[in-house]
């Protein structure tokens, strides 16, 4: 018992050391690319710059206030902006892993080599697991510094707990994109979809009151709305870990619901490929 028990330990922490592996080529693949970053960053300057002329013209009285404080449009749409661009970064990039894979022939030798489909869907996901909050933080950054926008630094550890929920679950959705993708070869549109959605359905760029009695309930119980709710107190407010908890724990569950489909659909995905001899296809 004790020798099986040594053998399942050996082949876990051989299938964790294979992670490290898909960051690094993930990330030599992007910085080959760093034109990629500076597009990146106009854009989300870009969306900011629209919104805060469009601030100019909203009563920062329709707004939520956070800890006591009123807060500005400026403040409140800029976490909403930065919470879906980790969604739409999230989805794209899990799925168009998958997709490169395909088109560039490596899919069959990579899913055929001695690595667990668990290792190979964390695996692709994993780079961008790390950078996405550290691309939330530059953006917050960025925002304070280029339109004055007030944050609560010390709250970026409650923020990151609230995440530490969230990140899951977008990750389950981008899996069960790439399963889609692994099955019918095109699934963008899809994705797409689900992330405006996701946002639109939310608190992203309006608070709840302004939308209209019949979507308030969806708005409430959608996921990026919990995850706001959470990071708007805690980096516009006074919230600390304490607060930030019933967030947590109503997101928790549904990110390991999400995971769990995820991994089923994606195993599910190869087996009929491989059932089918169309793993190589594109």
């Amino acid at each position: 018992m004790a020798e099986v028990a040594s053998g399942r330990s050996s082949v876990l922490l051989s299938e964790i050391r294979k992670l490290p592996t898909f960051v690094r080529r993930d990330l030599q693949e992007a910085l080959s690319y760093p034109l990629v970053f500076v597009s990146d960053s106009l854009s989300m300057i870009g969306q900011i710059v629209v919104f805060y002329f469009i601030g100019r013209m909203v009563s920062p009285s329709t707004l939520e206030q956070f800890g006591g404080s009123q807060v500005s449009y400026i403040e409140f749409v800029s976490i909403g902006i930065a919470l879906t661009s980790v969604l739409s970064v999230g989805l794209l990039t899990v799925t168009a892993a998958v997709r490169t894979e395909q088109l560039y022939g490596t899919l069959e030798a990579l899913v055929a080599s001695p690595t667990a489909p668990t290792t190979l869907q964390f695996g692709l996901a994993a780079y961008d697991m790390l950078y996405v909050p550290l691309r939330m933080t530059v953006f917050l950054v960025l925002v304070s510094v280029l339109f004055g926008a007030h944050y609560t630094w010390t709250g970026l550890g409650p923020a990151a707990l609230v995440l530490l929920a969230f990140g899951p679950l977008v990750w389950g959705l981008g899996i069960i994109s790439a399963a889609g993708v692994l099955t019918f070869r095109k699934g963008g549109l899809v994705v797409g979809f689900a992330g405006v959605a996701f946002a639109v359905l939310s608190v992203t760029y309006v608070p709840i009151g302004v939308l209209p009695s019949w979507l308030q309930p969806l708005a409430s119980a959608n996921p990026v709305t919990i995850a706001l709710n959470g990071i708007r107190s805690a980096l516009l407010g006074t919230a600390g870990y304490r607060d930030v908890l019933p967030q947590f724990l109503m997101l928790l569950p549904i990110a390991i619901a999400f995971v769990l489909a995820s991994i089923w659909a994606f195993r599910a995905a190869l087996r009929r490929e491989r059932r089918l001899g169309t793993l190589g296809l594109y």
